[in-house]
């Protein structure tokens, strides 16, 4: 029997790739579903959008996030990219063959997906719709597209940050020193971080990363805030009515 992946109920076969997608709360990845089950009754869930330009800093805070935070899951996207060093399958992203990818966008299985440097990127859709109503909070680590696609889709369940480098010069330093890249792609990245950054003024926040940190407790101050908001305390509604009813 093949071993299975399976992270926001999508499970994938690793020798064809083929996603086949459930709902089962349990194969939420890192998620501590015990804990998140205690929200899931009185607080409907939030995308936290993470956008950046490439050097940015911006995986390196998610990761730092994610690992503070039992409450908060990655969403893994499906990429058609190869995989770097150090990457791992079912935990950085689903490795598919464009192929594969171009099926799960033609079945409208994708809450957003976009081509960059001729990868494909994607989202798998209901299971983040699912993991929103029980109440789960969900990091995604897009670009501005990816962004606005998610925001248009879920306009009440998003808080969009972007993540400014702290100059051109060390956004540039950045990107060379991944070593990771053939020129021609370290090129393209330069180029398309200022078409990135001009889509700033499309997010709720902005954060300059001059220290990871200072950045990484900004982070956690608007994830507290964000799940702090009235419309996604759908448990307020029963809670007040309590109150006005013990002391009317």
């Amino acid at each position: 029997m093949l071993k299975q992946n399976s992270v926001f109920g999508i499970e994938f076969d690793l020798k064809s790739a083929e996603p086949s997608l459930n709902t089962n709360r349990n194969d939420l990845g890192k998620l501590d579903v015990s804990s998140a089950s205690l929200h899931s009754a009185s607080r409907r869930g939030l995308c936290l959008i993470l956008s950046s330009p490439s050097g940015a800093g911006k995986t390196t805070l998610a990761r730092r996030l994610l690992a503070s935070d039992t409450h908060l899951s990655h969403s893994i996207s499906v990429t058609t990219r190869p995989p770097r060093p150090q990457e791992q399958e079912g935990v950085d992203y689903f490795f598919v063959t464009r192929k594969r990818f171009e099926k799960l966008r033609a079945g409208g299985e994708l809450l957003e997906w976009a081509e960059v440097f001729g990868n494909l990127y994607g989202t798998p859709a209901k299971p983040v719709q699912n993991a929103l109503a029980e109440g789960m909070d969900i990091l995604f680590d897009v670009d501005w597209q990816g962004a606005a696609s998610i925001a248009t889709l879920l306009p009440d369940d998003v808080a969009r940050i972007f993540i400014l480098p702290p100059s051109a010069d060390e956004l540039s330093r950045r990107i060379y020193a991944r070593g990771s890249d053939t020129e021609d792609v370290i090129e393209a990245r330069l180029r398309a971080a200022a078409i990135e950054i001009s889509h700033w003024t499309d997010y709720d926040y902005v954060i300059v990363n001059h220290d990871i940190d200072e950045s990484l407790g900004v982070l956690k101050a608007i994830l507290d805030a964000e799940r702090l908001k009235r419309h996604r305390q759908i448990g307020l509604v029963n809670f007040v009515s309590s109150l006005t009813s013990g002391v009317g």
